[in-house]
């Protein structure tokens, strides 16, 4: 039998939620969309009084005095309160959690990937065997070397890059380390309720904790060029730690190193 969360997720036509926040993100949208539903249904109701109220065959003389009772300002304090509510209750606590550097997951046992966006495209870096990435300068980036990757940084040597391909394990957070090489993107997974800017010469970090095995799309949510709709190209693919594992072993053979790509 489904919950209450389920059933007004289904009516709404909410995308599938794959990320342990998700369901903060959808109880916030529901509340949202409740609200919404509760003032559209009165002033839709107080329309069609205010018409039959106040028409002409039983008002044929205007009345200048205007409205004498103070119902509609204790509705609109009312509604007041409860967009209060929902922003001191729900959506800051919620940003703050997600934001906080206390709540922000330990590399040491996250997937750690770095991304850079570019114009129409996704470049996704992660570290060799030896899970340490390679260092980089800015001064390095290139068409060729879009991390600006250090060539003579040994860590640098087996470390491997995807073009719109990123795999991560489930139920195990993600780290993604966001930048951007040309104009502002931004990063956006649907079904994980991750946005986050990609700008030029800033890396940003966000996270999120995949729970749902699947293939799921990565869009950029910032209009960056004639080209915008083909970054839409980009998947995420959850998996087990075990098919991870093997695509991670398989992708740093084939690979042989992300600095040997631009040395």
């Amino acid at each position: 039998m489904e919950t209450i969360f389920e059933f007004f997720h289904k009516l709404l036509c909410l995308p599938v939620s794959a990320s342990e926040h998700g369901r903060d993100v959808d109880l916030l949208i529901i509340y949202i969309h409740w609200l919404m539903i509760v003032l559209f249904v009165g002033w839709l109701a107080y329309f069609f009084y205010a018409l039959l109220r106040f028409r002409k065959t039983t008002h044929p003389k205007a009345d200048y005095h205007g409205v004498r009772s103070h119902t509609s300002s204790y509705l609109e304090v009312a509604v007041a309160v409860v967009e209060a509510v929902l922003l001191l209750g729900f959506a800051i606590p919620f940003w703050s959690r997600m934001a906080a550097a206390s709540q922000f997951p330990k590399e040491s046992e996250s997937t750690v990937i770095h991304v850079v966006a570019q114009q129409f495209a996704w470049n996704i870096r992660y570290p060799g065997k030896d899970g340490i990435a390679g260092k980089q300068d800015f001064r390095l980036v290139s068409d060729k070397n879009p991390f600006g990757l250090d060539p003579n940084d040994p860590n640098s040597k087996d470390d491997f890059t995807t073009l719109n391909e990123m795999h991560v394990p489930v139920n195990k957070p993600v780290i993604v380390k966001l930048t951007s090489k040309d104009v502002i993107h931004s990063f956006k997974i649907i079904a994980m309720r991750v946005t986050q800017d990609a700008i030029p010469g800033l890396p940003v970090p966000t996270h999120f904790k995949p729970t749902k095995v699947g293939v799921y799309q990565i869009n950029c949510a910032q209009l960056c060029g004639n080209g915008h709709a083909t970054m839409a190209m980009g998947r995420l693919t959850v998996e087990s730690e075990e098919d991870y594992q093997k695509w991670l072993a398989a992708k740093s053979k084939s690979a042989g190193g992300a600095a040997q790509s631009f040395e």
